[in-house]
């Protein structure tokens, strides 16, 4: 059989003009996926038909999933997760998914949706990788706002991936069964990361490691490759979705790699070089490609939910920030909810394993992915103009009090 790699030079050329598109107009202020979506949806089949979601493509596409998640798994702070910070993001996230169960129920009352749970994991997430790029250029990572975010969105993105493997995996096996093997996965990833860790001890393997580290071998590189590929395929194997092998191989990385900034700092940046560079846009332009702009537009009625989903992500992850009260001021936690509301990328996956097990319909899933294109251009703005404005109050009384103390 002939295999066309006409649609793959087509993608690749698209993910290589949505940045560039944003870089060259600088009041386009969107983040690169949102672009990368929507050209994907120009060039794919609902609209120009360029290209097409063939096995080539389908192939690059689930290779960019698998590093996205495992930068998604690097990017966690796990040491963030402790004392009053742990017990009001967890508490927040917990909040979240009763919200998001209470919504789907009246949704499924009402007929729209077949599924309340898949809605309220669904509604749950927050797309860490965008939350922490809007923070890292408004210079808000380390600040207290910033950090109760960053967890928030940490433990919705663990949390949610995990319940979307344990309920709606792909396997027919019951939810006990199911725990079983993710007790039994969790075992295996302990055991590696005790491996590692033990290989690590040794100096001859660590001065091979940073011997080759830059050179055309690229030891790291290839070794963090080989970590997501097994743990992908082990995951499979074990009747759990996919990405939460990815995912894992990301957070053992982070794990396991304590010593980054002495020995390879260059590491990190190589792996967000191929991952970014390569593969995942593959995974954004892919998800437009495969977009079902003809079900969202195909009837009035599914046009309608986008607003209404958009509200109820507003609803289920900024409520629960109220919880950040204590910790932070009212502009904020306003300011939190909107980020934490921010979601499109596991819409896109929890949607297409939706639509596989007949949970949720095309014009539902493609009003989804709306919303959540939406709340990725939108949220951001918002938050960052409301934290400007908590920066220009906090600004003014020590304006005002320098001019009063003499001189």
């Amino acid at each position: 059989m002939e295999i066309s790699f006409t649609s793959l030079a087509v993608v690749a050329a698209t993910g290589f003009v949505a940045p560039l598109a944003i870089g060259l107009v600088p009041k386009l202020r969107l983040p690169n996926v949102v672009l990368e979506i929507v050209l994907g949806i120009l060039v794919g089949p609902s609209v120009l038909g360029w290209a097409n979601a063939d096995e080539p493509v389908q192939i690059m596409s689930l290779i960019g999933l698998s590093f996205l998640l495992l930068i998604a798994g690097l990017e966690v702070d796990y040491e963030r997760f402790r004392g009053r910070l742990l017990e009001v993001t967890g508490l927040g996230f917990v909040l979240s998914v009763a919200i998001g169960l209470v919504i789907g129920l009246g949704l499924d009352a009402a007929g729209l949706v077949r599924s309340p749970l898949l809605i309220a994991i669904m509604f749950s997430a927050t797309s860490l990788g965008v939350v922490i790029a809007v923070l890292k250029d408004a210079g808000q990572v380390e600040t207290s706002v910033g950090q109760l975010v960053i967890a928030g969105s940490s433990i919705a993105e663990v949390g949610t991936i995990v319940l979307l493997t344990l309920f709606f995996s792909g396997e027919s096996s019951s939810l006990g069964a199911k725990l079983v093997l993710f007790g039994l996965f969790g075992v295996l990833c302990l055991a590696v990361v005790v491996a590692v860790t033990r290989v690590e001890h040794s100096m001859r393997v660590m001065q091979t490691l940073i011997r080759l580290q830059d050179t055309t071998a690229q030891i790291r590189v290839r070794g963090a490759f080989v970590l997501l590929a097994v743990f992908v395929v082990l995951a499979s194997k074990f009747g759990l979705e996919a990405i939460l092998g990815a995912f894992l191989a990301g957070a053992i990385l982070k794990f396991i790699d304590r010593d980054q900034a002495m020995t390879h700092p260059r590491f990190r940046q190589k792996l967000e070089a191929a991952g970014f560079g390569v593969f995942i846009p593959f995974f954004f332009v892919t998800s437009g490609i495969k977009y079902d702009a003809g079900a969202l537009f195909g009837h009035p009625a599914t046009l309608a939910r986008v607003p209404l989903f958009l509200a109820i992500l507003l609803a289920v992850r900024g409520l629960p920030a109220l919880l950040y009260r204590p910790l932070a001021t009212g502009r904020e936690t306003a300011a939190g909810a909107l980020l934490q509301a921010t979601s499109v990328g596991f819409f896109v996956v929890a949607s297409q394993i939706g639509q596989d097990m007949g949970l949720i319909s095309a014009g539902n899933a493609a009003a989804v992915i709306a919303a959540g294109l939406l709340s990725v251009i939108l949220f951001p703005l918002g938050a960052l103009t409301i934290l400007r404005g908590a920066g220009a109050e906090r600004r003014e009384p020590e304006r005002a009090q320098t001019a009063v103390s003499p001189s």
